[in-house]
């Protein structure tokens, strides 16, 4: 006798997936890469989890450092006109462009980036594994308000990836947003108010010491 949709759906949701390394020997639905229900309920327990001071990463905390002057200088902010690598390479570039991508609501670009850093540099399996998940959840899931643009193919790819993740496994994702925030929105930046307003003043500084 065929079950109805409630059962079917209960059923579903109580499979047990062994063969994924997040996941372990407990209830998920096949996968937690493609489980809707998996996904809502993992960003619930995350925000709860946040909500009462669990320590959260650097990357979503990451916040411009005020006042910009107390931090550069005059040859370390002109060094960022040279090429869209000298701003990477800079902390206070990072918060600059940071800033500057709020501006024009991408920002989410520049903070896939930074966390596919910081999952490359990453050495235990476990948090390979909760690294992953969280840049699926935030950037790669078509459920996420900040989804980045990227391929479908490199999304798939990374969607193959989940079940066995690996600290290598955003890098081509990681290229092309690279490449996006290089032709878009790097040459903006230089010619932003945001910018210029930050030579001026730190000129106005050098000028005063």
């Amino acid at each position: 006798m065929e079950s109805s949709p409630p059962e079917k759906g209960r059923r579903l949701s109580e499979t047990w997936h062994s063969r994924c390394c997040c996941c372990g020997p407990k209830l998920c639905c096949f996968c937690w890469c493609c489980c809707s229900s998996c996904l809502r309920s993992w960003t619930v327990r995350r925000r709860q989890r946040d909500r009462f001071g669990h320590k959260t990463s650097s990357v979503s905390q990451l916040e411009i450092p005020p006042p910009f002057e107390e931090r550069l200088t005059v040859e370390e902010a002109a060094s960022w006109k040279r090429s869209f690598d000298c701003v990477l390479a800079s902390p206070a570039g990072r918060s600059v462009f940071m800033e500057f991508l709020r501006t024009e609501h991408s920002d989410e670009n520049m903070a896939f980036w930074l966390a596919c850093e910081e999952l490359k540099r990453e050495q235990s399996q476990e948090q390979v594994c909760e690294k992953a998940k969280k840049i699926y959840l935030d950037y790669i899931s078509i459920l996420s308000p900040r989804e980045v643009s990227i391929d479908a193919s490199v999304r798939e790819s990374i969607n193959r990836s989940l079940a066995r993740p690996s600290a290598q496994m955003c890098n081509e994702a990681q290229g092309q947003i690279y490449t996006l925030m290089h032709r878009d929105s790097y040459p903006r930046f230089l010619n932003s108010p945001l910018y210029k307003s930050l030579e001026q003043r730190l000129a106005a500084l050098a000028c005063d010491t």
